[in-house]
């Protein structure tokens, strides 16, 4: 599969116009699909965002691992300027240049996306995963871990116990628990995934740990936890083979 090309006009840059950029949460929201429509699973990747520099520089981190294995082929870190303030709801206007940048310096395309943050469990439809998943045309899933909007039932303690995730009466995620005494994930599906899929494709990409390896693997990247990646230019925690 060739990069992805991205129609500038989905993803504008920050003007500042707040009632814009939520209309056009809701005019991408109608081009979700929610449907399983992704090809057989050779690579996957993860994404992750943290800020640096009291919050003026975005940093992204992209990992690609082999989708049967879970090792781990290749990791990115991308840095570019903050370019709008955090505005709830609007989280993926700040991390999404980031993440683009990341996901495009890849040595491969992936054939599934996991991004840390929600899909469709979005007040108007169209959390980070959704609106990545919209603009490169890429198959993902939102793994978040808390609720940004709606409800649900209790869920069971044990691995793979998982409940509906509610909004409007509409099933919008799946809360999973993918490890026992841990709090459960939230999970929802962001484009070319159908809900009954999404819980099944994290919970087979997690070990022995409560994030699924694509996220969990980005999050340590993007959160700095992981000193070798403190630099960009630093040698990779998980070299290519």
């Amino acid at each position: 599969m060739d990069k992805p090309i991205i129609d500038p006009a989905l993803a504008p840059p920050w003007d500042g116009d707040v009632a814009r950029a939520r209309a056009l949460q809701l005019e991408l929201a109608g081009r979700v699909r929610l449907f399983d429509d992704f090809p057989p699973l050779r690579r996957i990747a993860g994404v992750d965002v943290g800020f640096e520099d009291d919050g003026a520089t975005t940093r992204a981190a992209a990992v690609l691992l082999d989708a049967q294995s879970l090792q781990p082929l290749a990791d990115v870190v991308a840095r570019v300027p903050t370019r709008m303030p955090y505005i709830p709801g609007l989280l993926s206007f700040r991390e999404l240049p980031a993440v683009l940048q990341a996901l495009a310096e890849l040595p491969q395309v992936p054939d599934l996306v996991f991004v840390d943050g929600q899909g469709v469990a979005h007040p108007r439809g169209l959390g980070i995963a959704a609106h990545l998943g919209v603009i490169t045309g890429l198959p993902t899933i939102g793994v978040a871990k808390k609720i940004l909007v709606g409800t649900h039932a209790e869920v069971g303690p044990r691995r793979g116990d998982r409940t509906d995730l509610l909004h409007r009466g509409q099933r919008i995620g799946t809360v999973l628990r993918s490890k026992e005494r841990v709090k459960p994930l939230i999970v929802s599906p962001g484009h070319r995934v159908g809900q009954d899929s999404a819980p099944v494709l994290v919970l087979a990409c997690c070990t022995r740990y409560r994030l699924p390896e694509p996220t969990r693997l980005a999050d340590r990247i993007a959160s700095r936890r992981d000193r070798h990646r403190a630099h960009a230019d630093e040698p990779s925690l998980f070299p290519a083979d």
